[in-house]
């Protein structure tokens, strides 16, 4: 794909990010030269509003469907427009747009399928509660595929046209942890690239103690009673 002009998507699943919309869309601008939209999933308060006075490029879905058909409508939105890599890209302002020419870098000088933004391939995990759950998920995915991903909930994910495609056809995919076993038992190769996220500014994650304890169980039967049986293409 040398020499090649890549044609790159950014996807920015938003719902309820009003305070952080507008910030995370002019990092986009500023330290890419990458397109994006914005799925606005039916927000409650005025993220949609924000868009149409910026002029963002905007698709705007008429009830809450949740995070994974967002992704998914991004990348029906992304094959339909003839799009080479897709990314995710988080709404709430955490992550850091200046570390995704090194994802697509990944994918176009590295043959890889799928790049994850990680926190940790050169930086050390901290032994807390809070990455408790991150490494019970880390460990399933060793233990059913043999491929160590250091950063399993990581929302910065690069994807090229294989993967857009799985997305495509397949709308048990998820942009979950659970999603990374089933493209590495298809064959697709997954690579981790360094990256720093910051601490969101505005607003809350939906992820309390509860439902934190609860998207890890199901992570953990979707990983190891379902994604691990997928077998490769022949």
């Amino acid at each position: 794909m040398e020499g090649i002009k890549i044609k790159t998507l950014i996807i920015v699943p938003a719902y309820n990010e009003a305070l952080n919309i507008e910030k995370t869309v002019k990092d986009i601008t500023k330290n890419t030269e990458y397109d994006y939209v914005v799925i606005n999933d039916c927000s409650k308060d005025n993220t949609k509003e924000v868009c149409e006075k910026n002029n963002f490029n905007m698709i705007s879905l008429p009830i809450n469907y949740g995070l994974t058909s967002a992704i998914q409508v991004g990348m029906k939105y992304a094959k339909q427009n003839g799009y080479d890599i897709a990314i995710q890209f988080d709404g709430d302002g955490q992550h850091n747009a200046k570390y995704l020419k090194n994802l697509v870098k990944e994918i176009e000088k590295n043959d890889v399928d799928v790049a994850i933004g990680s926190r940790f391939v050169e930086e050390k995990k901290p032994f807390s509660a809070r990455m408790l759950g991150s490494r019970v998920i880390s460990l399933a995915i060793k233990l059913t595929t043999w491929k160590k991903i250091t950063d399993p909930t990581s929302g910065m994910r690069a994807y090229n046209k294989k993967a857009i495609e799985m997305f495509n056809t397949n709308a048990s995919l998820t942009p979950e942890p659970d999603t990374i076993v089933f493209m590495i038992k298809k064959g697709l190769k997954v690579k981790e690239v360094q990256v720093n996220m910051r601490d969101r500014e505005f607003g809350e994650s939906y992820l309390n103690a509860f439902k934190s304890v609860k998207y890890m169980m199901n992570m953990m039967l979707s990983i190891i009673f379902i994604r691990s049986f997928t077998r490769k293409d022949k």
